[in-house]
């Protein structure tokens, strides 16, 4: 087994007390939280003491909590996540309704701040203390600066409301129309991802700085090497190490913010799903939700991890 392969198989291993974590944390919190199952299994109506009783005897809820957490892993482990008791579904089939549109909406988001970040960040770089430089610095100050969610507003009182470009809000599925799926999903990935850009553009800027500073790059233009050359295979590969680990960070600030751009915008994704449960008290499909986004970020930083050691040769080298 290659220095690589183990050093990937010890992430892998890691992330089984990491999951074994973030699942009894999500049970615990959700056990001590003030949603009740059994009053929103009624939805009002009102129920008797006994029927409350015969519910809790039912669903295992009147059961030690060593117990009832035990179940819960068994369940997971058998890919249960129990059952709504609003709509009397699993609530793997409420998430598998809801997870493809916030994934497109997340990598959309991904795609659109990694681009705009490198087009910039490397533009600013390479126009150092000149006048695109200074403009492009200003922006990402302000980017950084501005919420998702107050883009989000602004973006549809200007540009649905007042230009009628897009729609204000709803979901087009791209089976149906691939034009309307990438109207309505503009202004939700805009807004998600700007925030994001602005931080990976000053990430860019200074890192591509400093090793347009070093001396291999001197060397290598002044031996005759093209700059573009220089930049494109040496200078751009080393700068892009630290911005790769922000990245991995970010991707999570992404993930939670689909709950707020999907709330705004009308879209029914994984947020629009988790806010209507707590609102309607339903605590399987919350716990759902937060465990489907958690195993979604820890895959995310593997995958990040390694995007790290094809970059980093040092790093392979050290493994």
């Amino acid at each position: 087994m290659t220095l690589v392969a183990r050093m990937l198989l010890r992430r892998l291993l890691m992330l089984i007390p990491l999951l074994l974590g973030v699942v009894a944390f999500v049970f615990v919190v959700m056990r001590f939280s003030n949603s009740k199952p059994e009053y929103a299994y009624f939805q009002g109506a009102n129920p008797t003491p006994e029927q409350i009783h015969q519910f809790q005897l039912e669903n295992g809820l009147l059961d030690p909590l060593p117990l009832r957490y035990v179940r819960f892993v068994a369940d997971l482990a058998q890919g249960d996540m129990g059952t709504s008791v609003l709509t009397k579904q699993p609530v793997v089939d409420s998430i598998t309704t809801a997870l493809p549109l916030t994934l497109q909406l997340t990598f959309l988001g991904l795609a659109v701040a990694v681009v705009l970040s490198l087009v910039f960040g490397v533009t600013a770089a390479l126009f150092r203390d000149r006048w695109p430089d200074q403009m492009i610095r200003v922006v990402s100050l302000i980017g950084v600066a501005a919420p998702s969610f107050w883009l989000a507003l602004l973006m549809i009182q200007y540009l649905a409301v007042g230009q009628g470009l897009f729609p204000t809000g709803g979901y087009i599925n791209p089976a149906d129309s691939t034009a309307g799926w990438l109207q309505s999903m503009t202004l939700p990935a805009l807004s998600l991802s700007l925030p994001i850009a602005a931080q990976l553009t000053r990430i860019i800027r200074t890192s591509m700085v400093e090793e347009l500073d070093r001396d291999y790059v001197r060397t290598a233009v002044g031996s005759g090497l093209p700059p573009i050359v220089v930049v494109g295979r040496n200078v751009l590969r080393n700068a892009l190490i630290t911005p790769l680990t922000v990245l991995g960070l970010r991707i999570g600030y992404l993930i939670g913010g689909t709950v707020v751009i999907e709330t705004i915008y009308g879209l029914p994704g994984m947020g629009q799903l988790m806010i209507s449960a707590v609102l309607n008290g339903d605590p399987a499909v919350v716990q759902g939700v937060v465990l489907t986004i958690a195993v979604g970020f820890m895959v995310v930083n593997l995958v990040v991890d390694i995007l790290y050691l094809l970059v980093n040769p040092r790093l392979r080298s050290a493994a």
